[in-house]
C-alpha cells in the first residue's frame, strides 16, 4: 500500500453529456470530459466556449462614471492640461499604466506616469505623489490598478485642486472616495456584466471608450497583467487573454520580443504559462526590489535596444529576488524545525529582522507548499519596533476572518480567506502565534491539514494520443477559474521504474492499461520507486504532456502524486548485507520478526531495533503495517497464522537460511538401498572413522551419508554396537518417509522452494493466496 501525499477530489463528469458534446463536435472524449466538469453541459455552450470572440467585449459604457471619465480625459486632452497616470508596482499596475499611458499618447495627451515605491510610499495614493504631481502642474489625476481605498488622498487632491478619475478593480470598502468618476466593475450603482476584470482590464476598458473601438493593439498587454494577477479566466478576461496570446506570439513590440530572449522561450510559442512563470515573475520582481518605472518603460519603447537593455535589468533583478526569497525562505525554514523538531504546528508565525518585506509574501506561499499550514513570514524593524508582513493560508481556515479576532494587538491588516497583509509590534509577535495555533487547534481538523488536490478528468490509457494533448490548446488559456486539467488514471500497472537524476530523487515509469502505454515522469517523488513492486496496480494524477525529441513525438504523463490500495511484497532475498536492504524500510510501521532465536542473535545487533518471534509479537506495540521476515517459518501454516494476525500492507521478504536443504536435496531410494547393502555385506562399519573415505568414494557430502544414517536409526534400521554400526535384528518393513528426519527434510526443501528459491512472481502468488483468503474472511 501507498498512502498518497494529498487528498484526492476527483469529480467525475456526466457520461451521457460526455458522449452527447463529443458526437455533436467531433472532438475527443478526453476534451469533452474536459468541457463537461467545467459547467458546459451542452454542444451549443461548448461550440460558443471553443469560438469565444472579439464580439463578446462589453461595451464599456456600462461601467458607471465611464461618462464622466471620458468627457473629462477628452476636456483635459483638448486643452493640454497635464495628465498623471498613477500607476501601481505589480504587472496588473504596471501593464495598466502601460495601457493609459499608450491611449493618451495616441490621442495627443500632454501624459506622464507615476509609480509608488513600495518601501517608500506603500500601496495606492500617496499624498507625497499628489503633491508632486501639483507642484509639475498636472491638473488631472487617473488611477490604474488602484486607489478605490484612497479616501484620505483624494481629499487631499481635492484640496489641491486636482481632479481624480479612479480605475480600480480591488473590494470596494462601506466608503467610496469622493472622486470626479469612479470606474469599476462591481460599482454598487453600475450595471457592468462582469465583475472579475483586472486592473488592466479596466484600463482596457477606458481606452475602448477614448478610441470608441476596441484597441485590439492593447491585447498584449492585457493578456499579460490579466494572468500576472491571477483573476479569474471567464467572460472577458478569456477573451481577452485568449486575443492577447495571439498578439504576444506576433506582435512586433520590441518588450515582448525582450522577455522571450532573457526568459529563453520562442516568441511565437508563448503561452499563459510563459506569462505566469515567465513574464510575470520579472515584471513583478523590480516593483518589489525598487521603483517599478522602468518596467512601464520597456513596454512603451519602440527601441529595441532600450528594450534589450530595460528586459535584462528585470532578469537581474528576478535573479536577485529570487535569490533573496531563497535565502529568506531557508532562514524561514530552520526557525521551523528548530522551533518544531516533531512537526509543524497548526498555523506558522516566523519573523526576523533584516527580511525583505518585498518579499515575505513569496516566502509564505514557498512554507505552505511545504508545510501545508497557514503561515505568516513578518519582518522585523526594531527602529520602529514594528512587524510588517504577509500571510498565507490553506483550506479550512479564513485568513481573514481568524486575524479579526486579534483586532487588539493587530490595527493593521487586510486580506482575504487566503492571503493577508499586516503590521503589528513586535512585540505582539509571540502572542499572535499563540492565539492563531489555539484558534487553529478548534477550527483545523487532522484531515485539514492534508494538501487537497482537485481532480477533475479521470481518463483510460487507450484515450490518450498526441493528437488528443495537442487538441487540448482549443481549450486555453488556462489559469484561475479555468485551471488546466488534472488527470485521474485508476488501476494502471507499473511495467517498468526507475530512478533518475543525478541525486536518484526523481522517477521514470512506463505505465500499462490493457495494451496502452504511457511514459510517466515525476520529479521529486524518487523514493517512490523504493515502494513500488513489479506489476503492482496504482492510481496516478498529474498532467499531460508531449515529449519531443530527436523529433519524435510522445505522450508523457508529468506524475503529482500515486496511491495504491494493493499490498506488496519485496523481495530482499539474497541480499547478504543488511545496510542495503534496512535503508529500504519505511521508520515507521515496521516490525521486525524472526521464527527462529538463533536468528535473533545474528540480526539483533545489525539491525539496532526489537525483533520478535510470532510468539512475541503480542508485545509490539508499533502498528504492524510492514513486516519484515528475516528468516524462514518452519511450515507454511506457521507464516499463513502470522500473516493472518496482522495483516500488513507491505511484506519485506528477506528468509535468511543459515544451513539451505534446498541443494542438499533427499538422496535418491538406490542410494539408501546401496548404503544398506553395504552395511549389511561388512556387518558392521566405524562410520566415525571412515566416513569421510566412504563419502569420497561414492561422491556423496559428509552430511548427505550422515543423513541417510539418521534415518535408518529412526527407522531401526540399523543400530550402534561399540562404536560400530550394524543391522538390527529382524528390521521392520517401513517406508522411508516414516523417519521424522525425513519428512523434516522434505518439508524443509518444500518450504524453501515455496519461499526462498521461488521465482518473485511464484513467491507472489503464494501471499496472494494467504492474503487475499484473510481479506474474504474479514469481508465475509
Amino acid at each position: 500500500m501507498i498512502e498518497s501525499k494529498k487528498r484526492w477530489r476527483l469529480t467525475t463528469p456526466d457520461a451521457g453529456m460526455v458522449q452527447a458534446i463529443q458526437q455533436e463536435l467531433s472532438i475527443s472524449s478526453v476534451l469533452a470530459k474536459i468541457l463537461v466538469t467545467r459547467g458546459i453541459t451542452t454542444a451549443e455552450e461548448a461550440r460558443a466556449f471553443m469560438d469565444m470572440g472579439i464580439e463578446g467585449i462589453h461595451n464599456p459604457y456600462l461601467m458607471k462614471d465611464m461618462d464622466i471619465a471620458v468627457h473629462r480625459i477628452q476636456r483635459a486632452i483638448e486643452q493640454q492640461e497635464k495628465i498623471v497616470v498613477y500607476g501601481d508596482y505589480d504587472a496588473d499596475g504596471v501593464t495598466s499604466t502601460s495601457v493609459m499611458m499608450t491611449v493618451l499618447q495616441d490621442l495627443g495627451a500632454d501624459v506622464s506616469f507615476k509609480i509608488p515605491n513600495r518601501f517608500k510610499h506603500g500601496y495606492g495614493p500617496n499624498k507625497e505623489l499628489f503633491q508632486q504631481a501639483f507642484d509639475e502642474g498636472a491638473k488631472l489625476i487617473v488611477t490604474v490598478d488602484n486607489g478605490i481605498s484612497g479616501i484620505d488622498e483624494v481629499e487631499f487632491a481635492n484640496s489641491l485642486g486636482l481632479d481624480v478619475i479612479i480605475s480600480d478593480h480591488h473590494d470596494i470598502g462601506e466608503t467610496m472616495p469622493n472622486a470626479l468618476a469612479i470606474v469599476h466593475p462591481r460599482h454598487p450603482e453600475g450595471k457592468y456584466p462582469f465583475g472579475e476584470l483586472a486592473g488592466v482590464g479596466v484600463a482596457f476598458k477606458m481606452a475602448q471608450a477614448l478610441y470608441e473601438e476596441v484597441p485590439d493593439h492593447l491585447f498584449e498587454l492585457v493578456a499579460i497583467g490579466t494572468i500576472a494577477d491571477l483573476v479569474p479566466l471567464h467572460d472577458e478576461n478569456r477573451i481577452m487573454v485568449k486575443m492577447g496570446l495571439e498578439a504576444l506570439r506576433n506582435t512586433p513590440r520590441p518588450a515582448i520580443e525582450a522577455l522571450s530572449e532573457v526568459s529563453g522561450v520562442k516568441q511565437r510559442e508563448i503561452t499563459e504559462e510563459t506569462i505566469g512563470f515567465m513574464f510575470g515573475p520579472r515584471v513583478n520582481a523590480i516593483g518589489r526590489l525598487q521603483d517599478a518605472d522602468p518596467a512601464v518603460r520597456l513596454f512603451m519603447t519602440d527601441d529595441p535596444s532600450e528594450a534589450r537593455s530595460l528586459a535584462g535589468g528585470l532578469d537581474v533583478l528576478n535573479k536577485e529576488r529570487q535569490a533573496i526569497v531563497k535565502q529568506i525562505a531557508d532562514e524561514a525554514t530552520a526557525q521551523v524545525e528548530a522551533r518544531y523538531p516533531d512537526g509543524a504546528p497548526h498555523v506558522i508565525v516566523v519573523a526576523q529582522e533584516g527580511w525583505n518585506p518585498g518579499v515575505v509574501g513569496i516566502v509564505a506561499s514557498k512554507l505552505v507548499e511545504k508545510y501545508y499550514r497557514p503561515t505568516i513570514v513578518l519582518s522585523l524593524n526594531p527602529e520602529t519596533g514594528k512587524a510588517k508582513g504577509s500571510a498565507r493560508s490553506i483550506e479550512g481556515f479564513h485568513l481573514y476572518n481568524e486575524l479579526a479576532k486579534n483586532r487588539d494587538i493587530l490595527p493593521h491588516f487586510g486580506g482575504h480567506p487566503m492571503a493577508a497583509g499586516m503590521t503589528l509590534k513586535m512585540e505582539h509577535v509571540d502572542e499572535l502565534r499563540d492565539r492563531l495555533n489555539d484558534q487553529a487547534a478548534v477550527s483545523l481538523t487532522e484531515e485539514d491539514l492534508v494538501p487537497v488536490v482537485e481532480i477533475d478528468i479521470p481518463v483510460r490509457l487507450d484515450e490518450i494520443d498526441i493528437k488528443t494533448i495537442e487538441s487540448m490548446r482549443f481549450l486555453a488559456p488556462f489559469g484561475m477559474g479555468f485551471a488546466k486539467p488534472k488527470f485521474f488514471l485508476d488501476d494502471v500497472t507499473v511495467a517498468s521504474i526507475r530512478k533518475i537524476g543525478a541525486a536518484q530523487n526523481h522517477l521514470k515509469m512506463e505505465l500499462a492499461q490493457n495494451d496502452a502505454k504511457i511514459d510517466a515522469v515525476g520529479f521529486g517523488i524518487g523514493s517512490v520507486g523504493d515502494e513500488l513492486t513489479p506489476d503492482v496496480k496504482i492510481d496516478v494524477i498529474g498532467d499531460l504532456q508531449i515529449n519531443e525529441w530527436n523529433g519524435s513525438k510522445k505522450p508523457q504523463l508529468m506524475i503529482e502524486d500515486v496511491r495504491t490500495d494493493q499490498w506488496q511484497l519485496f523481495d530482499i532475498r539474497g541480499i547478504r548485507q543488511v545496510a542495503r536492504w534496512s535503508k529500504l524500510i519505511p521508520d515507521k510501521g515496521q516490525v521486525f520478526v524472526a521464527f527462529h532465536p538463533e536468528t535473533v542473535a545474528v540480526f539483533q545487533t545489525l539491525i539496532g531495533q526489537p525483533i520478535f518471534t510470532p510468539e512475541t509479537l503480542s508485545e509490539c506495540e508499533t502498528a504492524k503495517q510492514h513486516l519484515v521476515l528475516l528468516d524462514l517459518p518452519d511450515s507454511e501454516e506457521q507464516l499463513a497464522e502470522l500473516l493472518a494476525s496482522t495483516q500488513p500492507q507491505r511484506i519485506y521478504a528477506h528468509f535468511y537460511a543459515k544451513e539451505s536443504q534446498y541443494f542438499e536435496q533427499i538422496p535418491t531410494r538406490e542410494q539408501f538401498a546401496w548404503l544398506f547393502s553395504f552395511i549389511k555385506k561388512r556387518g558392521s562399519f566405524d562410520f566415525k572413522k571412515h566416513c569421510d573415505e566412504l563419502a569420497k568414494h561414492k561422491g556423496w557430502t559428509r552430511e548427505t551419508l550422515f543423513f541417510m544414517l539418521q534415518v535408518f536409526f529412526e527407522l531401526e534400521f540399523v543400530t550402534l554396537n561399540n562404536g560400530l554400526t550394524e543391522i538390527a535384528k529382524a528390521p521392520s518393513k517401513r517406508d522411508l518417509t516414516e523417519a521424522p528426519i525425513y519428512k523434516k527434510r522434505q518439508q524443509q526443501i518444500a518450504l524453501e522452494q515455496k519461499l526462498l528459491y521461488a521465482s518473485y512472481k511464484d513467491l507472489k502468488q503464494w501471499f496472494d493466496a494467504k492474503v487475499s483468503a484473510k481479506e474474504e474472511e474479514i469481508w465475509i
